[in-house]
């Protein structure tokens, strides 16, 4: 990869790690008070960011990754090809496993996941090594 390209794709890294910081602004965290923001980048370069959504009621509760996925999903935009996580954690945030379920059966299998945190970590791989082994769409159709 040249020069040019490795800066211009760092550069739309930090845009949209930047976009999910942003978007970790919006969340609506009254009871953990943990805000996660999310943005995924298709193919043509649209952006949709989540946030992660709270609830009195635990279990009505939806993350930043789900959000900006069924935002893009629900928008007819199925094609992607990054998607970054940020949160205010000593590490770069890890998804929780239900979100590993999404992004795995929604994304392609190489798209490159950038986790990180408001300290500027960086922990970036794909969606394969996110959720190894994820069940799939092709279990429910063995014989």
């Amino acid at each position: 990869m040249s020069q040019d390209r490795k800066e211009e794709t760092l550069v739309k890294i930090e845009q949209l790690i930047d976009e999910a910081k942003a978007a970790r602004e919006m969340a609506y965290t009254p009871y953990s008070k943990f805000k996660v923001g999310a943005a995924l980048l298709t193919q043509d370069g649209k952006v949709y960011k989540g946030c992660n959504i709270e609830n009195a009621a635990y279990s009505m509760c939806n993350c930043a990754e789900r959000t900006a996925i069924f935002k893009a999903f629900s928008e007819g935009d199925k094609v992607y090809s990054t998607l970054a996580v940020v949160a205010d954690t000593d590490r770069p945030v890890p998804p929780c496993g239900a979100c590993r379920q999404v992004i795995s059966e929604l994304c392609p299998k190489d798209m490159k996941v950038i986790l990180t945190n408001l300290h500027g970590d960086i922990t970036e791989l794909t969606v394969q090594e996110l959720l190894p082994g994820a069940f799939s769409a092709e279990d429910l159709h063995e014989s």
